[in-house]
């Protein structure tokens, strides 16, 4: 396990760039808008950029201290960075550019480059220059550049962002075991929350340079606790509140009273829903009975737009016609007609706080 220390401040042109995360091993996802400085965030970790301030440190190597006049070069620092574009040497093979990472005798540097080209599957390539190759044969070659160093850190910089959907799930699976399997920390940076789900164990929200919230990946996305969390991980639908008791508070943007599960804090300023989380009510009973206007948390569903994918259909409804804002609601296609009521368990409501 490597432990990795990062507390820097850097003044960008909108806004104070404020980092401060530990890690110890694993792969951490950074999660947040275009421009709020998650790359930046990793350029001053490699060293590409310099923070007016602060501390950047694993257990054994001090690469940035503003008070004791320490900034490592970049290639003193053991970090392995991944560009967007992945940055190969475009006059080099794949061959050359994987021993372009290797320390050592000509000799063994083929060796080893070898070995990894046989890892990452890019035996046959081995001649092949990167104009020549698959947005996947570059990204291998450049992941087994990287790995061909030996670091400590690995920075992974939006790594799929130009591939087509079908390419980039099967990269990820390829990725998801090479992080695995990899000793140091890895640090990912995406604007998307489907890659961040599957890659990482733990997950930290930026929003305007700053650290919202960090915390294991699956239980921030089943409770993210911050409106900038919540949105980030896909959270459609979220209201401002007035607390109407210890378990119950009004959405305004809504117009509807909702009961919770958790007891509401006064730190409580909105309330989330999942689209998914939102389910058709019980109707009435075979005697005309009216047995599902008792449930808890019923509204009428008023359509104010419906539309389809190939798999999963939307609803977007209000649940008061003079409601500010509709809710957004999912299924699978053809999965029910679009209800009369809609139904949302207390326990599937998320108590956010401001950021």
């Amino acid at each position: 396990m490597k432990q990795l220390e990062i507390n820097f401040q850097k003044q960008l042109k909108h806004y104070m760039l404020d980092m401060k995360v530990s890690m110890n091993g694993g792969c951490l996802g950074i999660l947040g808008a275009s421009g709020c400085g998650k790359s930046m965030t990793l350029k001053a970790v490699a060293g590409i950029v310099r923070p007016d301030r602060g501390r950047i440190a694993t257990e054994k190597t001090v690469f940035y201290d503003s008070e004791k006049k320490i900034d490592l070069s970049p290639q003193k620092r053991k970090v392995g960075y991944l560009f967007q574009n992945y940055a190969l040497f475009p006059n080099m093979t794949v061959e050359e550019n994987i021993m372009a990472g290797i320390q050592g005798k000509k000799a063994e540097k083929k060796q080893k480059a070898a070995g990894l080209m046989e890892q990452f599957q890019l035996r046959g390539l081995e001649k092949q220059y990167p104009t020549r190759l698959s947005g996947g044969q570059q990204q291998r070659t450049a992941l087994a550049r990287i790995l061909a160093s030996e670091p400590d850190i690995l920075l992974l910089d939006e790594p799929f962002s130009a591939m087509d959907s079908y390419l980039k799930e099967e990269l990820q699976l390829e990725m998801q075991r090479w992080i695995r399997n990899f000793a140091g920390c890895t640090i990912l940076v995406s604007h998307d929350r489907d890659e961040i789900y599957r890659l990482c164990t733990d997950t930290m929200i930026m929003e305007k340079g700053k650290n919202v919230i960090t915390d294991n990946t699956k239980a921030l996305f089943e409770n993210p606790r911050k409106v900038a969390a919540a949105r980030l991980t896909g959270c459609k639908n979220i209201s401002q509140i007035e607390k109407r008791g210890q378990f119950q508070v009004y959405a305004k943007d809504w117009g509807i009273s909702l009961w919770t599960a958790e007891p509401v804090s006064e730190k409580t300023a909105y309330i989330g829903v999942r689209a998914h989380d939102i389910l058709p009510a019980a109707g009435k009973s075979r005697e005309g009975g009216a047995e599902g206007e008792n449930q808890v948390n019923r509204f009428p569903v008023l359509p104010v737009e419906q539309s389809e994918t190939p798999f999963e259909q939307t609803i977007i409804f209000k649940a008061d016609q003079q409601a500010e804002k509709g809710l957004w609601m999912k299924s699978e296609r053809g999965g029910c007609r679009i209800p009369e009521a809609v139904t949302i368990a207390p326990e599937r409501l998320l108590l956010l706080e401001e950021n």
